[in-house]
């Protein structure tokens, strides 16, 4: 009499719309987080490829240095008069104009 009657709710279907916040959230995280870190990775490598001999660089030490020598897969930075160093390519994060070290 006052008992009411659980009926079991309709099935739900699983296509298309039961994956599209996946997909939704798939193609965000591409264009946000993936796209750009790829771009970013790959200006990088062309900076590394283009160096050349006298480019001044920043490394990831934060040390400022003029390139002496460059190998396949090493640089020789000099950071001081007659002080030189031997880092690897990777560790270079920028390329500076010419006579920023000078003018600091």
């Amino acid at each position: 009499m006052f008992i009411s009657y659980a009926y079991a709710a309709e099935a739900v279907p699983t296509d298309l719309m039961s994956f599209l916040p996946f997909i939704i959230i798939f193609v965000l995280f591409y264009f946000m987080l993936i796209r750009p870190q790829m771009k970013q990775a790959k200006a990088h490598k062309l900076m590394i490829d283009s160096l050349k001999k006298d480019d001044e660089i920043v490394t990831n030490g934060g040390f400022l240095g003029k390139v002496v020598k460059i190998k396949d897969q090493y640089v020789t930075i000099e950071i001081a008069a007659g002080t030189q160093i031997h880092i690897q390519k990777q560790s270079v994060i920028t390329l500076l104009t010419k006579g920023t070290i000078k003018s600091i």
